[in-house]
């Protein structure tokens, strides 16, 4: 039940390691109903969640519960970035806060307190396709620090991990127990007979939600210039009742959509790109970042080289980018069609041979 899986939520333990799974939080009865809700959300072109029927996963409280123990605060800040989606395939590591690779910038100056929350509706105990995360990496500037975990978590878990911390989807599962959690690269790389299963139709929720301070602020400052999500917040304005369903829960909304309705400055970088701040030094190369999850997007271009302590070495930049690549066309084609391109080659003449 939730409120044992809140009680037991180890605050020290999240911010030493970065993340946490709450067992059991949602029932099966609930899991089931987000399932359907997931495949009507992204039937109807997606887009953020609390302007759709799945508001209630923000409005029953849980994830706000969860970030004001987290954060030791009575209102959190909510300000459109969630979002479902169906078999995505983000096979990269990377990060989601504001400052990715500039270790001087204003994320890094103290403790960052934005977090995001995961829903993964179907078992990823014993199935490939689950969520990577770099254990301790929220408090390292890189891409590359940090042992690598596959979460192997529950449907009717909730998973809440830090912004700045660095992680990958679509991991990849192994058979034998004893054996290491594979890097996002190596998803082909081993026999199809030594992963574990995998579900033809994978769903995730994923949504925002961070303290009140100049970290949220900053945050939302920065999605004002990304394309996809200028875009979702342009076609579903907030309304006065969503506004006062999540305040209800202690979620303080700042109302994007607002913000960037009439501004022509808003979402002109359909990549993440450095962030000005005041004393910011001539821009970092900026390493290429997987699609957005909440709608498919044209994958990135491989990093150029950067000065050594702001950006990753050379080496992983070429990796990084021979990955994202390898994705593209998964990306670009929808993700159901990118899942089915990433089978293995042995399911995939299986399934060809049906």
């Amino acid at each position: 039940m939730f409120e044992q899986a809140l009680a037991d939520l180890d605050v020290a333990e999240f911010w030493r390691k970065g993340y946490a799974i709450l067992p059991d939080v949602y029932t099966d009865a609930e899991v089931e109903q987000m399932r359907s809700e997931v495949r009507e959300h992204c039937g109807s072109g997606g887009g953020e969640l609390a302007t759709s029927p799945m508001r209630h996963v923000l409005a029953d409280g849980r994830m706000a519960a969860v970030a004001k123990k987290l954060l030791d605060t009575d209102e959190v800040l909510y300000g459109g970035d969630s979002s479902a989606t169906i078999n995505g395939v983000i096979r990269a590591w990377h990060k989601d806060n504001t400052d990715r690779l500039d270790p001087d910038a204003p994320d890094w100056d103290d403790r960052y307190t934005q977090l995001r929350f995961g829903i993964y509706l179907q078992d990823h105990t014993e199935h490939t396709g689950g969520l990577n995360l770099k254990v301790g990496s929220q408090d390292i500037c890189d891409l590359e620090t940090g042992p690598t975990l596959y979460c192997q978590n529950s449907p009717n878990d909730l998973l809440v991990w830090s912004m700045r911390m660095t992680h990958s989807g679509a991991g990849t599962l192994l058979k034998d127990p004893s054996a290491r959690f594979p890097e996002p690269e190596e998803w082909n790389a081993f026999p199809p007979e030594e992963i574990a299963p995998a579900h033809d139709e994978r769903m995730a929720v994923f949504a925002h939600l961070g303290a009140n301070d100049k970290h949220g602020r900053r945050y939302l400052d920065y999605l004002k210039t990304r394309t996809y999500i200028v875009d979702a917040w342009r076609r579903r304005p907030f309304t006065p009742q969503i506004v006062d369903e999540l305040a209800a829960v202690g979620i303080v909304v700042r109302d994007m959509p607002a913000e960037v309705k009439d501004d022509k400055r808003a979402g002109l970088s359909k990549l993440w790109a450095p962030y000005w701040y005041p004393g910011k030094a001539e821009p970092v190369a900026a390493a290429p970042e997987p699609a957005p999850a909440a709608a498919p997007a044209a994958a990135p271009a491989p990093a150029p080289a950067a000065p050594s302590g702001t950006a990753p070495s050379q080496a992983f930049a070429r990796r990084y980018g021979r990955a994202v690549k390898r994705r593209a066309s998964g990306i670009v084609s929808g993700a159901k069609q990118g899942w089915h391109d990433a089978e293995p080659k042995a399911k995939k003449a299986v399934r060809a041979g049906r």
